[in-house]
This record gives structure tokens, sequence and C-alpha cells, in this order.
């Protein structure tokens, strides 16, 4: 269950970084996704973009087709939680979903206090309103998760931290939807975090998003990947949390902390080049990650993603033929 470097490295000129596809309709370009809106139907495309700090850096072999199919994954184990987009996935990076009314709110669940939060915590600010108690020490777990949301930022923006009162008072979402989302938010984490525990990993936090389909409320875009959520090895923590030593991470986290330690690189000015031997290792990140989180192992094929797609499309009747 491992993708030679070697094999990564043949896939560096064939990466996906954008796609255009007017047959399928309307195009919206994130960070990562190149979403198409027809009528009530969405065909999402996951690219091999890779974004941090809020900035498009560079590109790693088969991240679209690893993030894409593990979304597939917790979308299917997750629908007897909370109801999803999903309609069908007619390629390794592609999902066709439902059309949704999305909350301007990404939520973001915490097991853990790491990450922006601790620098928040470490600095006395409180944005979301919780009250932590002070003495906690960085990377500790939660008696129960806390859930932190943000504003959706465009590109190139970054988020801006939320309470609940602010997300009420500004209507970002009417009282009743705050209360399923916030529910379906946290019972989603739970099931993440039972699957994860069974397979030698915590999840410490992620991020969802919600939309309405009429009054029904669905988790939309992705969910408990290594772009949205943090995984570390479960195997160590507590030894690793006591010394104060960093925890071993499954995750974007990996290049972020590249960045700032490598290129003093945090989302201000012009972001640095990415070194490819830095995106083959990133890529064997995202590999490991798939293969642990789902047991399957990732089996990709060397080659021209974009002409591999324009076939799917064709073949499941998105695209019209020729």
């Amino acid at each position: 269950m491992a993708v030679s470097d070697a094999l990564l490295t043949q896939q560096l000129s064939h990466t996906l970084r954008s796609t255009d596809f007017p047959g399928l309709g309307t195009k919206y370009q994130g960070k990562v996704r190149d979403t198409y809106r027809r009528r009530d139907h969405l065909v999402l495309v996951t690219t091999d973009r890779l974004s941090a700090f809020d900035h498009v850096l560079t590109t790693l072999p088969f991240k679209g087709d690893l993030l894409n199919t593990l979304s597939a994954f917790w979308f299917q184990k997750t629908a007897h939680v909370v109801k999803n987009h999903v309609l069908d996935v007619p390629d390794p990076c592609v999902m066709v979903a439902r059309c949704a009314e999305p909350f301007a709110i990404e939520f973001v669940v915490r097991g853990y206090l790491t990450g922006s939060l601790w620098r928040d915590y470490e600095a006395g600010r409180d944005p979301y309103g919780l009250g932590l108690p002070r003495g906690l020490a960085r990377d500790s777990r939660f008696p129960e998760p806390v859930l932190t949301p943000s504003t959706k930022a465009p590109i190139g923006q970054h988020d801006e931290p939320l309470s609940e009162a602010q997300v009420l008072a500004r209507g970002l979402a009417s009282a009743r939807d705050w209360q399923r989302a916030k529910e379906a938010a946290l019972a989603l984490f739970a099931e993440g975090t039972r699957h994860a525990a069974a397979q030698g990993l915590l999840l410490v936090d992620t991020k969802y998003e919600f939309g309405r389909v009429g009054d029904e409320l669905v988790v939309i875009d992705e969910l408990h990947t290594p772009d949205s959520s943090r995984f570390w090895r479960a195997e160590g923590y507590a030894e690793r949390l006591a010394s104060a030593q960093p925890q071993v991470m499954l995750d974007k986290e990996n290049l972020r902390q590249w960045l700032i330690a490598e290129r003093g690189f945090s989302g201000q000015g012009s972001p640095p080049g990415i070194p490819d031997e830095v995106r083959v290792s990133l890529a064997q990140k995202y590999v490991t990650a798939f293969e642990t989180i789902t047991g399957l192992p990732f089996t990709p094929q060397v080659g021209d993603v974009g002409a591999r797609l324009s076939r799917s499309l064709r073949a499941a009747g998105l695209l019209a033929s020729g």
C-alpha cells in the first residue's frame, strides 16, 4: 500500500491545474475546485492545485483524485448522520452534486487546542467567545469538541473568526438553521473521530460547509480530507504532548510548517515557489493519509489527467461526444 516517489515524480508534468468545460455550465473557480452549475446540478472538479495561507501555490501529483475519492468515502460513511449533496462520482476527481443554497459560514470543529486557535489563546485573544480557562497546553484535548465558525472570504482574503452571537446578529444564518448546522457539525465530527481512532489516527479539527436544498440541511463541498482537516497519529500523542514535541501530522499542516520554517512565509507578500522534491514529498503524505484513513490502497495511473477527465465526463453523458 504505497506509491513510489518515482511514480509521483513522473506525474509532476501531468497534474491538473485548471479546467475549461463550458458545456458543463457556469463555472466558479475556487482555490482547489472548479465548480460548474447547470440548473439544479453541480459538477465539482477537484484539481491538483495546492493552496495555503489563502494563496494557490502549485500542484501536487494525484491530489485531486485523492481528495475527491476520500470525500466520496466520507460522504458515503456519514450519510446516516447528515444527508449530503452527492449524486455521482464519474471520475476519481469529479463529483456530481445537488445544488444547495450554501451558508456563508465555515463550521470549524476543533477537538484540540492547536493551530490558529492556539495562537489566539497564547496571545490572549478569544474571537469565538469560548471562554477557555488559562493554563492549557498546546495540542491538549478539549473535554468536548468546540465550534469556531468563520466567514467564507473570497480567494486571496482571510476568513474572519466569528462568535455564535455574531453569526446570528449578522443574519448569516437563522437561529433554527444555526442550531441544525451546529448539531450536524458536531455529529459528523463524532463519527469522524470514531473512524479515525479505529485507523490509529486522531481527528484534530475540521471544516464543514452546509447548505439547504429546499428545507433540507445537507453537508456540501468536501469532508474530512487532509485539506479541510488535521489528522495526527494517535500512537505517541500523550508522550509528545507531555514533552512539548510536535505531533505527527497527516495533513496540509506539513506544508504550512515548511513555508514558515524554510521560506518565512505565512501569507503576507508574494508566495514562494515550491521545489519538485517538496511537491513529491507532500503528495506522498496525501497518499499516506488516504490509505491510512480508508484502509484501501491508492492505485494511480500516470498520464494526462485532463484527457482522462474529458473521457469520463463524456462517458457519463455530462459532455457531448465529439
